[in-house]
């Protein structure tokens, strides 16, 4: 990568792709990026919950221009193929050049939010940008739990001009986007001995694309919870069963891309029971076609019995609900053609011990009563079987202002380096801005980025020409405000 231009965008990535940054371990990128501005002359704060604020000196003859405040957040989306050594608390992103794009070997790439970290960096280091008063701020948490935005020391931020660099698409121009909730229902379970006289297998299903659960949630693409729920609830119509674990999932922004469940079937109706599985697997390959891996694979696979299984009258609810419960889109925009209002993502199911399942979904709308409503509704499908149920991690949508004048800036700066018109929309994905905009009223606000793909996914990739496109922007956008 160091070999790409903009040569200081690709070098001060490769840096970051050293440094393990899942949520919530930042230690080392909060030491990364101290030392950086130590190594490079800066002067630097930090605030309670770890964010990092790098305050650069305007270009000799720009001192009277505003501060501008460049924004990124310091952590990233540890998801990983099965079947893939790596730990992210140790061990360093493995990039590939391959063509047009940077990928990550078998893990996400951490491109988001790496690449506007990097750019942010760049900008303060390359003597042949112009550019006023810079605060460059390092956020934590912004991909679960929001942390930094919300815990944010806002003394610390003298501009009131933003630019959020943490957007996935070049020539595209945000300002707006929806808020979100994350949702965690507890269920009480009981188990029993494993029963005799049956044959048990592993279901699984693998090798789903997955994604981010607001910027490709109108995709149409599988959700592995809901498929492997849905196919446990339509055997049982034919084929009694006992369930003995069920996991599936990750993180709640993260479309699911693999689950998988351990079940029991009378030993006569084992071979009914690998039919029905093979039946299954070729309906959703015909279903999920144009939107999926066409390699995704959904198996079932002979194993030793299991110690314990779930009681029916505990395993067969959580069946029901699981399959039952809302995903993927849940209300498209009146106000903006074309944008998702409302969605719920079935992020993650994990049976954690033998008294336990715990199921996580994820909210998302840019009208905060249809974010509650479609919290209400899950609160109240899981809580009739029993669940305990705890709504966690609010953030704030951010409104549009077409009016904004850092958006006419940054058109005209398009428009006269690319002669066309930018995209100018809201996003269903979530951004800090909302959060920011309550701490710091009166901050003007856009965000852009280069062109990322299936990102929160170990298919994650950077367009190598967008990233030369997004520096142009952002260096032109900086000149034009000083």
């Amino acid at each position: 990568m160091k070999n790409l231009n903009p040569k200081l965008i690709w070098e001060c990535f490769d840096e970051i792709t050293k440094v393990p940054r899942p949520t919530h371990h930042l230690d080392k990128m909060k030491e990364f990026l101290c030392s950086w501005a130590e190594r490079h002359n800066l002067r630097y704060a930090t605030d309670e919950v770890g964010n990092v604020v790098m305050y650069c000196p305007a270009t000799p003859g720009h001192e009277n221009a505003p501060t501008v405040v460049l924004q990124g957040h310091q952590d990233m989306v540890a998801e990983k193929n099965s079947g893939v050594e790596h730990d992210f608390l140790t061990d360093p992103i493995t990039t590939v050049v391959e063509g047009d794009w940077v990928r990550a070997e078998g893990t996400t790439l951490g491109a988001d939010n790496g690449l506007g970290c990097a750019a942010a960096m760049a900008v303060m280091i390359d003597p042949e940008v112009v550019h006023g008063p810079i605060e460059a701020l390092f956020t934590v948490d912004e991909e679960q739990g929001l942390t930094g935005a919300n815990g944010l020391d806002a003394s610390l931020i003298s501009g009131r001009t933003l630019l959020n660099l943490d957007s996935e698409e070049q020539g595209m121009i945000v300002i707006g986007c929806a808020g979100s909730i994350c949702t965690v229902a507890t269920y009480p379970i009981e188990e029993a001995p494993a029963a005799d006289g049956f044959a048990w297998y592993e279901v699984h299903i693998n090798h789903l694309k997955g994604g981010h659960s607001g910027m490709e949630i109108h995709l149409g693409r599988g959700n592995a919870n809901q498929l492997l729920a849905r196919f446990l609830w339509e055997t049982k119509r034919d084929i009694s069963f006992q369930l003995a674990d069920f996991q599936g999932g990750g993180l709640p922004n993260a479309i699911p891309r693999e689950a998988k469940a351990i079940v029991g079937i009378p030993s006569d109706y084992a071979l009914d029971f690998e039919a029905a599985a093979g039946k299954f697997s070729a309906t959703i390959h015909e279903e999920y076609a144009l939107a999926e891996n066409p390699g995704f694979t959904f198996e079932c696979t002979r194993i030793d019995p299991p110690a314990t299984m779930i009681e029916e009258a505990y395993a067969m609810p959580l069946i029901a609900t699981i399959f039952g419960t809302p995903k993927g889109v849940q209300g498209m925009s009146l106000a903006v053609p074309g944008l998702v209002e409302t969605s719920s993502n079935l992020a993650s199911v994990h049976k954690t011990d033998a008294e336990t399942v715990v199921v996580t979904t994820h909210q998302r709308s840019s009208v905060d009563s249809r974010r509650e409503e479609i919290t209400d509704r899950i609160t109240a499908l899981y809580e009739n079987i029993g669940c305990e149920v705890e709504c966690n991690d609010p953030s704030v949508g951010w409104a549009p202002n077409p009016d904004s004048p850092l958006l006419k800036t940054a058109v005209e700066s398009f428009e006269s380096l690319f002669g066309h018109k930018p995209k100018v929309e809201a996003l269903h994905a979530g951004l800090e801005c909302g959060i920011f905009l309550e701490k710091m009223p009166g901050m003007d606000m856009i965000s852009f980025g280069p062109t990322l793909k299936d990102i929160h996914s170990p298919g994650e990739k950077a367009y190598i020409p967008s990233v030369a496109e997004f520096w142009r922007l952002l260096t032109d956008i900086l000149r034009r405000l000083s």
